[in-house]
């Protein structure tokens, strides 16, 4: 609102309004601004008649256009797998040699077997499948129950003291914990054990001891060479790749409270497609590692 008074400045009209000597102008709305409030009004305006807009209740405004999300998407999910249709069944049909020696196919598993990883089994091997405590490096560790393609594809179905009717079932008993083993027996033990991967301070007539205990309670899982059976999911335990850790305390407690590793059966909720993409794909991480 204008006053009547013309600021000799700007030659603007004041409102009246003062704040510490400084009077407010009445200052039109500049024209750019006026400009892009209608260019806004128009676009608002031609997208509520030519796009889905407004609610009816039950429905909706559907525009002159008649798009529909629901069905672009629909029609994007076909096209995506009429598109992977041809290599697909390839990967379904194929035996793992042929599959592996087909370059332009791997480059094709690799991506999709790359997404599949992350998103079911990263949590817990690692985004390259170095693992972590309690879970093994499948990149580079020897497979615990075998690592052929058909044996790798059946782990991955049924799972590892999972729910699956045919799961792996793999367990290492408690022998601290259930007094299987006294405290004296289980240093000993320990010792040996750590000695067989590792430099140790035990003297030899502790590793001996040790020995005795280890061909008494160890060797019906992890063999007379200490180098673990696939038959039973029991590791190596002379090489340089330990799950719950390789040191002297975490041998013992491995030892003291057993370990039963669980991995879920994949069977119902990969389809077999995918599950072979897998299986191709953590062949190939073992090979570049």
């Amino acid at each position: 609102m204008s006053v009547g008074e013309r600021d000799p400045y700007t030659g603007h009209m004041t409102t009246g309004h003062e704040w510490n000597g400084i009077k407010e102008l009445n200052a039109p709305v500049p024209k750019a601004v006026l400009f892009f409030l209608a260019v806004t009004f128009l676009f608002s305006l031609g997208y509520w008649i030519l796009m889905p807009a407004w609610p009816t209740g039950v429905a909706y405004t559907r525009g002159l256009l008649g798009i529909d999300q629901r069905t672009t998407v629909a029609e994007s999910m076909a096209a995506a797998a009429q598109g992977r249709a041809g290599w697909a069944q390839k990967v379904s049909d194929g035996d793992y040699a042929a599959i592996q020696a087909d370059t332009v196919l791997m480059r094709t598993v690799r991506q999709t077997g790359h997404t599949l990883f992350g998103d079911n089994c990263a949590v817990c091997h690692g985004q390259q499948g170095q693992g972590g405590k309690g879970y093994p490096a499948i990149a580079k560790a020897p497979w615990l129950w075998g690592g052929e393609p058909e044996t790798l594809a059946e782990t991955i179905r049924v799972g590892i003291n999972a729910t699956h009717p045919d799961t792996r079932v793999s367990q290492m008993m408690a022998f601290g914990r259930d007094k299987v083993l006294e405290r004296p027996d289980l240093l000993k033990v320990a010792a040996y054990v750590h000695s067989l991967s590792q430099k140790t301070d035990a003297s030899a007539a502790t590793l001996q001891e040790g020995k005795v205990v280890f061909d008494a309670n160890c060797v019906a899982c992890h063999g007379d060479d200490a180098k673990g059976k696939r038959d039973v999911g029991a590791p190596d335990l002379t090489d340089a790749f330990w799950i719950y850790g390789s040191d002297l305390q975490g041998i013992y407690s491995t030892i003291y409270d057993g370990r039963q590793g669980q991995m879920p059966g994949w069977e119902n909720r990969l389809s077999p497609l995918e599950r072979k993409i897998l299986t191709l794909y953590l062949l190939d991480l073992r090979k570049k590692s």
